[in-house]
């Protein structure tokens, strides 16, 4: 079998502390390193668009939230994890862009939609097209069987993560 980066690191912590049982660092360890891999991964792809992630997330979840493709700040960064001034950051980038634009939400004056343009709506299906297409290329090394069987142990790490024990 093939060795990685993490392999190395671990004989080197075997070999210092023989005792420590290091499978949680393996794990995380190649998570991390998955993680900064896609993320370059992904920057590459987006740069041919001209987007980062982070624009790419908010236009992502205005898409998916389906016509009239809006949502508030507020339904957007809790989604995405933000604080409230990174998300004004992005949408300010993408409104200045013409990705998206802000309007008073009809039901509630106070309160202020962020919706998706016609043109952010193009470039958000451009992007995630090709997107889809790099990531498909980096998993299909493994067959339906193990990509079936990682992204369930994913999912139930997050779950823990997300809620906890009640998960």
């Amino acid at each position: 079998m093939e060795r990685d980066h993490v392999d190395h690191l671990t004989e080197q912590w075997a070999q210092q502390r023989p005792e420590l049982d290091t499978r949680p660092l393996r794990i995380s360890a190649r998570l991390v390193r998955l993680h900064r891999f896609l993320e370059q991964r992904i920057a590459e792809v987006l740069d041919g668009v001209g987007i980062s992630e982070g624009e790419l997330n908010v236009l992502a979840s205005l898409r998916r939230a389906g016509p009239p493709f809006e949502l508030t700040p507020t339904e957007l960064y809790r989604g995405l994890l933000l604080s409230s001034s990174g998300m004004t950051n992005r949408i300010d980038r993408l409104e200045a862009e013409g990705l998206v634009r802000r309007a008073p939400d009809e039901a509630d004056r106070r309160r202020v939609r962020v919706a998706l343009t016609a043109r952010g709506r193009e470039l958000v299906d451009t992007a995630m097209d090709r997107n889809v297409a790099a990531l498909g290329e980096l998993t299909d090394v493994l067959d339906d069987e193990e990509q079936a069987a990682l992204e369930g142990s994913l999912r139930t790490l997050l779950l823990q993560l997300e809620w906890g024990s009640e998960g």
